[in-house]
């Protein structure tokens, strides 16, 4: 089964004992917004702030967060745009053939951070 952010952070919630209304407290959101991001039904994804208090309110991987919700972290963002001109071609590159792309994760996944 494939996590959600929603679910994941639902379970989180639950994990560390907060209710809808006490984490959208800490989160400077209203309780019904939390519930929209918990039944993946908000409009777009949060903004990145939100989904980094997100993750240090519940003890969640922050950049991986962002990425299950959809979005890039600004860093990370910023150095696709810096290189912009060879980015569509990795990216294609990793697309039409799996083998590269599964080499590059596993030597990423090996490295680790």
């Amino acid at each position: 089964m494939e996590q959600s952010f929603g679910k994941l952070i639902r379970k989180a919630r639950k994990d560390k004992g907060f209710s809808q209304r006490e984490l959208a407290k800490l989160l400077e959101v209203d309780f019904t917004y939390l519930s929209k991001l918990e039944n993946d039904r908000a409009d777009y994804p949060p903004k990145e702030d939100v989904i980094r208090s997100l993750a240090r309110n519940l003890d969640l991987d922050e950049e991986e967060l962002i990425v299950l919700a959809g979005r890039l972290p600004q860093r990370y963002e910023d150095f696709l745009k810096e290189n912009y001109k060879v980015m569509p071609a990795l990216l294609r590159r990793m697309r039409e053939n799996p083998d590269f792309a599964q080499k590059v994760f596993q030597q990423v996944a090996s490295e680790g951070e």
